[in-house]
């Protein structure tokens, strides 16, 4: 062996120490880059999530309220049609009994004369009943549309006021 052959094999000993602690030092520097990227992933990932869920919660409390509002138009709309339906009847019943009593009064006539005025005079109520009525149910009729129509607008305009109050999620 030759003399310098110790100093080779130190000088490879340290070269290879050298070695190891540089690619232990690169590995834990790699890993921690990686650790400090995952963890950035993570944290931005759970404000995703919690940003999601979030907005999942504000759509079903949003689509709750507008099935209330529409329960509640629904069985507004029911009963109104019902109570319209019902004046109308009212009002065919009442045109009825008016001209039965006109065919009643004209069935004991003498003249022609006393005909003529019997049926203008049934004629001039059955045409005051009409109006009388229909104004009434057309009364009601705008009435009904008022009351279903505005809790629909008041739930619209709160669509619109939370459409312009929402900032788009970040990307």
């Amino acid at each position: 062996m030759n003399a310098e052959t110790p100093k080779i094999a130190r000088l490879a000993s340290e070269t290879v120490t050298a070695a190891t602690q540089n690619a232990h030092s690169f590995a834990e520097a790699g890993a921690t880059q990686a650790r400090v990227a995952m963890e950035k992933g993570m944290e931005q990932l759970t404000k995703s999530a919690e940003g999601a869920f979030k907005a999942a919660e504000e759509f079903a409390e949003f689509s709750r309220g507008n099935a209330e509002i529409f329960a509640t138009v629904a069985q507004t709309w029911f009963t109104g049609t019902q109570d319209l339906s019902r004046q109308a009847f009212a009002m065919v019943q009442g045109l009825t009994d008016h001209a039965l009593e006109g065919a009643r009064a004209l069935s004991g006539v003498k003249s022609l004369k006393e005909a003529a005025e019997i049926q203008a005079t049934y004629t001039r109520g059955a045409l005051d009943k009409v109006m009388t009525e229909t104004a009434r149910l057309q009364e009601s009729s705008f009435k009904l549309a008022e009351q279903v129509s505005t809790p629909i607008a008041a739930r619209a305009k709160v669509a619109m006021e939370k459409v312009a109050t929402t900032r788009p999620m970040a990307a």
